[in-house]
């Protein structure tokens, strides 16, 4: 049984969005869809001594209401480096520092030379996989036909995909018709984000809701023990 989940990119999405691409055989960003502002496309959130604060990729957004999130341009490169000092600023003293670093400071560096939002966020994306050891197939909707509907169009791409499932966030729930998968022999599973367990995180009370790279930082090679479907 093949399953597949559609899911905008994020940038340096928290770990249940990991553990949504452990769940599934192919993980499609869904990026042909409208950009949105103030949103997780191009901003995260990490821990400081100060609370909690965001990383933003700056984007050429202005007056393109209209622009896909594959046709958002990032604006500049000196956020690179200034999103790698927040890090490690904020992170240095966490246990497994170091170890994350070694690979993850080379990638911000060259980053500073990606030209749209969809590509850094799926280099960041499949950087992250493979420190975690997730296997899943990532691909883009670009590779498939779409439809109009917004159930028909998911439903369209699980099809050409060959998935017979198709998990997807609570929060499609408000908008999204299980009987347009089931005309296509495709089930609908409804994917849950409680239950994580905390973990040794610094500055003050425990913060699920950031980067994962909080939990890498923290966890390192131990980050799977905090995490429901990645496998160690």
């Amino acid at each position: 049984m093949k399953k597949i989940a559609i899911v905008q990119s994020n940038y340096i999405p928290w770990k249940g969005y990991f553990d949504l691409i452990a769940m599934v055989d192919e993980f499609v960003l869904f990026d042909d869809m409208q950009y949105t502002r103030r949103d997780w496309r191009n901003r995260n959130r990490i821990k400081t001594p100060q609370g909690v604060q965001w990383l933003s990729v700056p984007v050429l957004a202005k007056g393109k209401y209209n622009q896909k999130i594959n046709e958002t341009e990032i604006d500049g490169t000196g956020w690179a480096v200034t999103h790698w000092r927040g890090l490690e600023q904020n992170y240095r003293r966490a246990a497994h520092f170091e170890t994350v670093a070694r690979w993850l400071e080379p990638l911000y560096r060259s980053s500073a030379a990606r030209t749209h939002l969809s590509v850094l966020n799926r280099c960041l994306l499949e950087a992250i996989c493979a420190f975690l050891g997730i296997r899943t197939v990532i691909s883009s909707s670009a590779d498939y036909l779409l439809s109009e509907g917004k159930s028909e169009r998911l439903a369209d791409i699980c099809a050409q995909a060959g998935a017979d499932e198709y998990i997807s966030g609570p929060g499609a729930k408000d908008y999204l018709d299980p009987a347009v998968f089931e005309e296509r022999g495709i089930g609908v599973r409804w994917f849950d984000y409680s239950g994580y367990r905390e973990y040794s995180q610094l500055w003050g009370a425990f913060v699920h809701e950031v980067t994962v790279l909080d939990l890498l930082f923290n966890c390192g090679k131990n980050a799977p023990d905090f995490m429901r479907h990645v496998r160690p």
